[in-house]
């Protein structure tokens, strides 16, 4: 199990255990963070948009061409945004922080 460390909406911060080989979105998702996904990872959306701290930013693989295509259709990205359902947890993401986009919402209410 990883930690991982999610700063929410409205700025509260909220740290939650995860299991190794879970994504990021699937976590976010059974933790109550409002992360849709609505293409179920199949990078054919942008609703699992986070912000990837500055600092744990370098810890991630890089993403590919297609995830990038879907983050310019994100509101609010920053070079520091990736989505949820690319980042697969391993023992090397433990402590890793996100922030939630304002925008995040969750219309299918998982």
């Amino acid at each position: 199990m990883i930690r991982i460390r999610f700063i929410e909406r409205n700025g509260g911060v909220r740290d939650v255990m995860a299991a190794l080989g879970d994504t990021l979105l699937s976590v976010a998702q059974n933790a109550g963070e409002p992360l849709e996904g609505t293409c179920e990872g199949q990078m054919a959306c942008s609703t699992c948009h986070v912000i990837v701290d500055a600092t744990d930013f370098a810890r991630l693989p890089p993403a590919v061409e297609e995830e990038e295509d879907m983050l310019d259709l994100a509101a609010s990205a920053t070079r520091h945004s990736r989505l949820a359902c690319q980042i697969v947890l391993d023992d090397t993401l433990d402590g890793l922080t996100v922030r939630i986009p304002p925008e995040a919402r969750n219309m299918q209410g998982r």
